[in-house]
């Protein structure tokens, strides 16, 4: 069963997977632009502000900027190139015969503030606009193909992720040359068989339509497992409603430019005794912090990073200890409890890397509290068991109709710890305008607490309840308050603090001027929600007012109620007989008193009238009924 998983070395006995393992696997991405007559045709005149000003290929090159400013934030160490085909000059390598009219801008390498810095000049002030010149020969994909081959075998041979992304809007580049067709098909093999994604990014224009099938479709290789669960075809990127080309593409790209980086591969997912089926597992929430700061040695040539070393020193003696002469302790009971490497591999002896599916409940039985640990997304794998997909998409489509939820034991790899899993079934969430998915539709593995994780929570004693209206007042408010199509994406909110950082490390890096403020998206836009519910707003204040006095006044009998306790002298002891008291002069703290030892009713009707009086009550009707409201009162007000 475990044969089938990649086991990573067992020396380590750290409990979970750890970050840096999904981290490891670098990226390398080329950003392949299509300079053709048609994608340097500016678009028409229009006086509308929002309408495209920049023809496709300057939109493509203000999208590819972003991109690299992003990844430099993101993902620093991976590995980012722009390469312009069809064009008329050539550069690469020294052969330029090679790889005709395809020019290399920036080579696939970690982006340098020299690389951001020409880019930015080429975008924003047109410096080396010789270079945008279409080629009088026209394109052959066939050698872009094999220089994005070139590229990865020789820059990234050993990334975990590789990836083309071309933009155009030539969608039969070749015509009707059937030869130059079956060489790119060819060459898309190649670099499918090297394991290189190819992405294609759609330029249309007005009414018109890409057509996949031309050429495209023959090039790229779709995700069979992902078309199950969520059919699409490749996105266009387009202006109009409300939207311009450089938007559409920023969001078109955005939504694919982080690669699908395995948190674990080919895990068993056992279903029932004897049927199986593997999975990868995903980190596709991933909390972004600032990158570590380092040490620099500058006495040198050129500034390198200082690598720190860890030596442990015996105190007595001051000697260097060996690795081999600690041990890992424990402490239990004020003494210390060691163990040997060996000793601490066999307690820790739990089986190998699986999920097993141990039950199902309702999902309505899973509180939104439960969850210890962020969740994993899992996607079928058929390189363990043939069939997997088939057999998960019938259970993600089983736990969605039935609204269940799978729990299952969970070990993450050799010598883990085990963990309960809710199994969360979740369709693909979709940005508004684009089409582009933020949340994917498979299955996620939802940490959920042992007995020894629950804490007590605080005594809830003396809780305030709000009032019916006001609570009818709020919820005006908040439904008009929603977000756009009542749901949370997270690409429209960038972390703030993060961003501000790496804008002023950017503009001290690119000799760029230091912005005065950040640019802080999770503000409140005030004047739209005053606009939308101030008047609401407004009716709640006023009437929370109102309630609010009421609770003033209850706070104040009470305090006085206390007061007058306080200052009462103690009664000498009396008999129990009952003694007849003027009504006059009975203060909150005498009813209290006599409340408390349940005398009140032995006091008459003549004389709970004017008590009743005195404190607003009503005083007509029997005794019975007069001695009710006053014990309410009391109770009301103490």
């Amino acid at each position: 069963m475990a044969d089938n998983y990649e086991k990573r070395e067992e020396e380590e006995d750290e409990d979970e997977i750890g970050e840096q393992d999904y981290k490891a696997q670098k990226d390398a991405l080329i950003l392949a632009v299509d300079v053709s007559k048609s994608m340097l045709q500016p678009p028409p005149k229009s006086d509308d502000k929002k309408a495209d000003k920049d023809p496709p290929v300057y939109a493509a090159l203000k999208c590819a900027y972003q991109l690299m400013q992003q990844r430099i934030i993101s993902h620093p160490k991976d590995m980012i190139s722009i390469v312009l085909f069809g064009t008329e000059k050539t550069q690469y390598g020294d052969d330029q015969s090679l790889y005709p009219h395809c020019y290399v801008y920036t080579d696939l390498d970690v982006p340098a503030a020299q690389d951001v810095k020409n880019l930015r000049g080429l975008v924003e002030e047109g410096e080396g606009s010789e270079i945008l010149v279409p080629s009088s020969k026209g394109v052959q994909m066939l050698h872009l193909l094999v220089l994005a081959n070139n590229l990865f075998t020789t820059k990234a041979p050993n990334f975990g992720s590789r990836r083309l992304f071309i933009i155009t809007d030539n969608d039969n580049p070749h015509g009707d040359n059937k030869d130059y067709k079956d060489k790119a098909i060819t060459r898309a093999k190649d670099l499918y068989d090297l394991s290189v994604t190819i992405e294609l990014f759609a330029i249309t224009r007005d009414d018109d339509k890409f057509d996949f099938g031309k050429f495209y479709d023959d090039i790229i290789y779709r995700d069979v497992v992902a078309e199950e669960t969520n059919p699409r075809k490749v996105s266009t990127s387009k202006s109009g409603s409300g939207q311009t080309l450089l938007n559409s593409l920023i969001s078109n790209i955005n939504s694919k430019q982080t690669p699908k980086r395995a948190y674990f591969n080919n895990m068993p997912l056992e279903l029932g005794p004897g049927l199986q089926i593997s999975v990868r597992g995903y980190n596709i929430l991933q909390k972004q912090v600032l990158a570590r700061s380092c040490y620099v040695w500058l006495d040198g040539e050129r500034a390198q990073i200082a690598v720190g070393e860890t030596a442990r020193i015996a105190e007595d003696s001051a000697r260097t200890v060996q690795v081999g002469e600690v041990k890992k302790a424990y402490k239990f009971g004020g003494e210390y409890v060691y163990f040997s490497e060996d000793e601490q591999k066999s307690i820790k002896q739990f089986g190998g890397p699986v999920i097993r599916i141990i039950g199902f409940k309702d999902r309505s039985q899973l509180g939104f509290w439960a969850s210890i640990n962020k969740s994993i997304f899992i996607f079928p794998s058929e390189e363990g068991y043939v069939g997997s997909s088939r057999v998960f998409t019938a259970l993600w489509q089983k736990l969605l109709k039935s609204k269940k939820v799978g729990i299952a034991w969970h070990v993450a790899r050799a010598n883990g710890n085990p963990q309960l899993v809710a199994i969360i079934p979740s369709k693909a969430q979709e940005e508004r305008g684009t089409g582009a998915d933020f949340i994917p539709a498979g299955l996620w593995l939802y940490p959920i607490p042992y007995a020894d994780d629950v804490r007590e929570g605080p005594e809830q004693t003396n809780l305030v309840r709000t009032t019916n209206e006001l609570t009818d007042r709020m919820n005006k408010v908040i439904g008009n308050l929603q977000l756009p199509t009542a749901m949370y994406n997270p690409s429209k909110y960038p972390n703030p603090a993060l961003q501000w950082h790496y804008k002023i490390l950017q503009a001290l890096a690119l000799d760029e001027e230091v912005p005065d403020k950040p640019n802080d998206t999770t503000l409140p836009k005030y004047k739209a929600i005053h606009n939308r519910c101030g008047e609401y707003i407004q009716e709640w204040s006023r009437t929370a007012g109102d309630v609010l006095g009421m609770v003033r006044d209850a706070k104040s009998i009470k305090r006085e109620m206390d007061l007058d306790n306080d200052e009462a002298p103690r009664p000498a002891k009396k008999s129990r007989t009952a003694v007849k008291i003027s009504s006059e002069g009975i203060s909150n703290a005498e009813l209290v008193k006599r409340y408390n030892h349940d005398t009140l009713p032995k006091l008459t009707v003549a004389e709970l009238k004017p008590i009743l009086d005195e404190r607003g009550i009503d005083s007509k009707g029997l005794k019975k009924s007069l001695v009710e409201r006053l014990e309410q009162w009391i109770e009301a007000n103490t």
